[in-house]
């Protein structure tokens, strides 16, 4: 794999950890220029940047959230980031949420979005982003797909791979996180999956036939639980003969892109931006 170890300074991180803590009191407005009209007939729900065109390509987003939540207003936001670095239109996948909306409800939801997309995008021209939760839906939802179907690339930010929780970071690494912890994933985990096996794929995705994923982008913060899902995946991936580029930013804790919300330079988004510009 090629890995990159990310630099950064004392202030970074303590301008992420109040982004974390402060979120509930931001201004999560989107701007007015951003639009929400679907280009295409098919999705809800489009964010679309001024400039950006889905003749260079379009993004799928799948959100994290612990498989049990979601803030619209912040994914708007952020897809509107996205939008806007990388100059084209972003789905937002709203899929199912657990408890009442168990396994395999949202991964059904994100493969039917992918594969309704593709009817009128070709698939060489869609990568999907994904966090968290929903890098563990994305991932999985790409193992059942052939190979003419698979989109350009994908790119997951601390990604859950293993719901069995077997990653040694989620104990070592919970004193540095954001609040994630084993008691938390084990809880969220566990109303998602509602008895499936938590060492199977496709829910879980490092169990799975890694051959058929296409070129992977992953980011993980290293202070997170979650770093050894993200760095065991990657060992995986790289094995089964995928490109695979890891990001670790030193010393950030899980959800750091919210950091990423306000400004105009971000190093998160100008590497995928290059990322982008290397596999296609």
């Amino acid at each position: 794999m090629d890995l990159h170890r990310i630099p950064t300074t004392p202030q970074d991180r303590e301008t992420v950890f109040a982004a974390i803590t402060g979120l509930g009191g931001r201004d999560l407005t989107l701007p007015a220029e951003v639009s929400l009209t679907p280009p295409l007939l098919v999705g809800e729900h489009w964010v679309t940047a001024p400039g950006a065109s889905i003749e260079r390509g379009v993004l799928v987003y799948v959100h994290g959230g612990g498989f049990a939540h979601r803030m619209p207003a912040l994914m708007n936001l952020f897809a509107a980031r996205l939008s806007q670095a990388t100059g084209r239109p972003v789905l937002v996948v709203h899929y199912p949420l657990a408890p009442e909306s168990p396994f395999p409800a949202a991964l059904e939801t994100v493969i039917a979005a992918y594969q309704a997309l593709v009817e009128h995008v070709p698939p060489s021209r869609v990568v999907l982003y994904s966090e968290s939760s929903g890098g563990s839906l994305a991932l999985g939802a790409m193992l059942g797909l052939d190979e003419a179907s698979r989109p350009a690339g994908l790119i997951a930010v601390s990604p859950v791979t293993d719901l069995s929780l077997q990653s040694p970071s989620i104990d070592t690494n919970a004193v540095t996180d954001s609040g994630v912890d084993r008691r938390m994933l084990g809880f969220l985990v566990g109303q998602y999956l509602q008895g499936a096996p938590a060492d199977r794929a496709p829910q879980s995705p490092i169990f799975g036939n890694l051959s058929v994923l296409p070129p992977l982008l992953l980011a993980v913060g290293s202070a997170e639980a979650l770093l050894d899902d993200t760095l065991r995946f990657a060992e995986a991936a790289t094995a089964a003969g995928i490109k695979t580029q890891v990001d670790v930013y030193e010393g950030l804790p899980h959800a750091f892109t919210i950091a990423d919300l306000d400004g105009d330079q971000s190093v998160f988004l100008s590497r995928i931006v290059t990322w982008l510009a290397g596999i296609q």
